[in-house]
């Protein structure tokens, strides 16, 4: 399928993996049968090789909410965004929205999709963050001329979603994972290991991920590599994912870290592309 290279993210995410994605398409397989991704967040890697088919997966279910709308209903969700302001009175008022559930479950998908896509292009580093109840608690991030309406990128994303086979799913990456089969290729981008006390973000989620989960995940990259499928991981350099992936081919990457109170802080970092193949 010949890749179109209007396809790009349409949302910020956290750890996005613009900055990295020529080394990332260095050990990705010539072919493969089925792409899977279960930590989806903004799609950099998806959108980049658009494969033909590929089951790919979120456990934020606002974001494969707005993939799946993205897919069946983009010109209702365009013209639902061309109603949003950048103004802060709009932004908290739209935020506030899933504090009252029962007002939340009345939108429709596409109005939660036009929502949050909203919320992500004008908020505070276009940082997807939620509290424990599970509510948006990113503050306004009152920037001059944020692009809320990417009337070409929807459609073109729109447009690879309905041309190839895409299954969404929102679940949990072991579930996922269990389906995969000899000569399917998995790109796993968890959220990363803290590189401090103070650098953990894992709030794009109301559950998280500690270490307990990455050596679940660890645990999971075993059984796949027990049968034979091929796995690319990313995560961050600690000494902890180091020592936990010792027994397969770790490279050393460096990428920009974006989000920091500092700004000191912000800089090239140490990264790490682990895989089970030559």
């Amino acid at each position: 399928m010949a890749k179109n290279r209007l396809v790009a993210p349409v949302v910020k995410w956290v750890g996005g993996k613009r900055q990295i994605l020529y080394q990332i398409k260095k050990y990705v397989p010539q072919t493969f049968s089925t792409y899977y991704e279960p930590f989806l967040g903004g799609g950099a890697v998806l959108f980049e090789l658009q494969p033909q088919k590929a089951v790919v997966n979120d456990i934020n279910s606002e974001l494969i909410n707005i993939y799946e709308v993205i897919k069946d209903s983009v010109e209702e969700l365009i013209e639902d965004l061309k109603q949003y302001k950048n103004e802060e009175d709009a932004f908290y008022k739209k935020r506030e929205l899933d504090r009252d559930k029962e007002r939340y479950n009345r939108l429709t998908p596409v109005e939660k999709a036009s929502r949050i896509i909203f919320l992500n292009k004008t908020c505070y580093n276009g940082l997807f963050r939620v509290n424990k109840a599970g509510e948006f608690n990113t503050p306004y991030g009152n920037y001059k001329n944020p692009n809320i309406v990417n009337e070409i990128t929807l459609r073109a994303v729109s447009k690879y979603f309905n041309k190839a086979q895409i299954t969404f799913t929102c679940q949990d990456f072991e579930l996922v994972l269990k389906k995969a089969r000899k000569g399917a290729f998995i790109y796993l981008d968890p959220p990363y290991d803290p590189v401090s006390d103070t650098a953990s973000f894992t709030g794009y989620d109301k559950g998280g991920f500690d270490r307990n989960e990455q050596i679940r995940l660890k645990k999971t990259c075993d059984k796949l590599d027990e049968k034979g499928i091929k796995f690319l991981l990313s995560n961050s350099a600690t000494d902890f994912i180091k020592d936990l992936y010792s027994d397969y081919k770790i490279e050393i990457v460096q990428a920009k870290r974006a989000i920091n109170s500092r700004a000191d802080k912000r800089g090239e970092i140490d990264e790490v592309l682990v895989m089970n193949f030559e």
